[in-house]
C-alpha cells in the first residue's frame, strides 16, 4: 500500500511540474530575429520578417 502511495505521489508531482513548462510559440523564422533571417536569405529589408509586419 506504501508503493502505491509513493507512485501516485510520484506522479502527482510530475504532473505539476510538466505542467508549468512555459509553451513557446513558434514563428516561421525558426527562432531567429528578422535580422539575422534577412542575413541569411540576402534582402534588403527585415520587415517583411518582423510578426505584424506581413503583407496581406
Amino acid at each position: 500500500m506504501k508503493l502505491i502511495k509513493k507512485i501516485g505521489a510520484i506522479a502527482l508531482i510530475g504532473l505539476f511540474i510538466t505542467s508549468c513548462v512555459p509553451r513557446l510559440k513558434p514563428n516561421g523564422n525558426h527562432g531567429l530575429p528578422p535580422g539575422q533571417v534577412k542575413k541569411a536569405t540576402g534582402a534588403k529589408s527585415a520587415k517583411q520578417y518582423a510578426p505584424g509586419q506581413y503583407k496581406k
